[in-house]
């Protein structure tokens, strides 16, 4: 697939030091609450992790991404420690939906600092899980450990499928060649097609947020 490899190629002759930025604000962004509703965090990381082109670097964005995934986290730790059970009721909360909230709080009760880590993969119930355990008083050594193993998975899913992403296309492109376009553009037509049918959804399910919380009230 041509076009797809050249702007890989292009995205990896940036410097070292911009890609790693880039990485670790996107994973920032997307672990930290509410955050990552306004910039697509899963997309970047995806992204900076197929335009490594070397086991070394590849190995400190994983690092980076780790460290920086889990900064986002205390993001929501800290808020839920500043706000306690009030947490529930702010509005950054109930746009992302209540259910998501109680989710994420049932698992931290069942299963304690581990929701963190099993939470993890689960879309916006893992930014909730970090500001529920700041609700609950989590020891801070606790949720720390929790939090540092929930973003190296991350980290190592979403990377490492970039990086593996990377080089299927260019094994790809070089068996189908030409025809290589024709995948590609059903590739992209695909994608393009899960985006807005999930942006769709979650619009949607926000809209009926506030319904919901006004026929409970």
């Amino acid at each position: 697939m041509p076009l797809v490899s050249d702007v890989l190629d292009t995205l990896s002759s940036l410097p070292d030091e911009l890609l790693l930025a880039v990485a670790g604000a996107m994973a920032f962004v997307e672990s930290g609450l509410g955050m990552g509703m306004f910039i697509p965090g899963e997309t970047g990381v995806l992204i900076a992790g197929a335009s490594v082109d070397n086991r070394a670097l590849l190995g400190v964005m994983l690092l980076v991404v780790t460290v920086c995934g889990s900064g986002g986290d205390h993001v929501g730790y800290l808020l839920g420690r500043r706000y306690g059970p009030a947490m529930r009721s702010t509005a950054i909360v109930r746009r992302m939906g209540l259910d998501r909230w109680d989710r994420a709080t049932a698992a931290l009760d069942r299963h304690g600092g581990l929701a963190i880590f099993l939470t993890r993969l689960v879309p916006i119930v893992r930014t909730f899980t970090p500001a529920a355990a700041g609700v609950s008083q989590l020891r801070y050594n606790r949720f720390l450990l929790a939090s540092l193993s929930a973003a190296a998975l991350w980290s190592l899913v979403y990377v490492s499928t970039g990086a593996l992403a990377r080089a299927s296309l260019k094994r790809v492109g070089a068996i189908l060649g030409n025809a290589s376009w024709v995948v590609f553009g059903v590739l992209a037509v695909g994608i393009a097609g899960f985006v807005l049918v999930r942006r769709a959804r979650a619009r949607s399910q926000q809209r009926a947020a506030p319904e919901h919380c006004s026929e409970a009230e």
